[in-house]
């Protein structure tokens, strides 16, 4: 197969592009860049499902359960049959692709802008996702021009779940190798559970850095100077949380039901408010304390984790924190 892009059925390859076509001619190319959904369903990389077997050896008649190994597969998308990826430990634990592109998004901290490929190799045994880091990112304080955040996935437990800062754009596993080669910075995470907790450590690690915090600590600033009193504030978070033109009873409740979370923080001055009690940002402060750690989640497993998994992966939350500091800034 040229550059080893995966085929998951005849004429169908794992690969996207924004704008530039690469020079295997395979795979899709769209005329601008991707957003995470774009990249994944471009590139077929979404709803693998990646997932261990249990796993056995035959001789003759007789079967052997092999202990403390399993096989990694997925669910082929075009073909939905199960094919084999690779042979793992105990301790690995799958990355979806759908965590990958969460992954980069939550690093760059500009959900869905800046995707620029997007594949599999090796008959998706490798997956990566490129992004062009944005103008407002800085590398080792150093303008991010023609940079490229690149992350990288073994499926088949052969190497570890990698970010690298590179100037080489991936578009096949020549290209991969190259920007490994090239890369300025990386930083590696392992197939173990709690993996995906670790977006700070590697931005720490890649020397990456966001030009607009200086903007944003002066609006803090602002903020902070700015008194707000119960009544004011009552109604701001009213009208981030309770929708006049709600179809259901139950969705008005429900809004209600984080209006009142909210206030009960605001009432007893909750941890992130101390010395900011009565102004703007303590408001801020207020609603992004309800949202990370109180209010409901879904899913099962430990409450905590996955609200800390919700609070870097979820576009809802994401918009709901953006509007709150929209709402505490204006007129600030």
């Amino acid at each position: 197969m040229p550059a080893e892009i995966a085929e998951l059925a005849t004429g169908v390859h794992t690969f996207a592009s924004a704008r530039v076509h690469a020079w295997h001619r395979l795979g899709t190319v769209l005329d601008d860049t991707m957003t995470a959904e774009q990249a994944l369903s471009a590139s077929h990389l979404a709803n693998w499902d990646v997932r261990k077997i249990n796993l056995t050896a035959h001789e003759n008649e007789t079967t052997i359960a092999v202990p403390n190994r399993w096989a990694t597969v997925y669910t082929n998308p075009i073909t939905s049959a199960t094919e084999y990826l690779g042979v793992v430990g105990s301790s690995y634990t799958p990355i979806q692709n759908e965590a990958h592109a969460s992954l980069l998004n939550a690093i760059v901290d500009e959900s869905g802008a800046h995707f620029e490929t997007a594949g599999a190799l090796r008959g998706g045994k490798q997956t990566f996702m490129t992004m062009r880091l944005p103008g407002s990112m800085k590398i080792g304080g150093e303008d991010a021009i023609d940079q490229y955040l690149i992350a990288s996935n073994a499926h088949d437990g052969t190497a570890s779940f990698q970010f690298i800062v590179s100037p080489v754009r991936v578009v096949c596993a020549n290209t991969l190798a190259a920007a490994l080669g090239k890369a300025k910075s990386s930083f590696k995470i392992r197939h173990v559970k709690g993996a995906t907790g670790a977006i700070q450590e590697a931005r720490e690690a890649l020397g990456l850095t966001f030009d607009y915090l200086d903007a944003f600590q002066v609006e803090a600033d602002r903020m902070i100077a700015k008194s707000l009193t119960d009544v004011t504030f009552g109604k701001m978070i009213e009208s981030l949380f309770i929708d006049p033109q709600a179809k259901s009873k139950r969705a008005e409740n429900v809004g209600r039901e984080h209006v009142d979370g909210v206030k009960r923080l605001w009432d007893e001055n909750g941890d992130t408010m101390q010395g900011v009690k009565n102004t703007r940002w303590g408001g801020y402060q207020a609603v992004t304390e309800y949202v990370d750690h109180f209010m409901n989640v879904r899913g099962d497993g430990d409450r905590d984790a996955l609200r800390a998994q919700r609070a870097v992966t979820s576009k809802p939350v994401e918009t709901l924190k953006h509007s709150a500091f929209a709402l505490m800034t204006k007129g600030a």
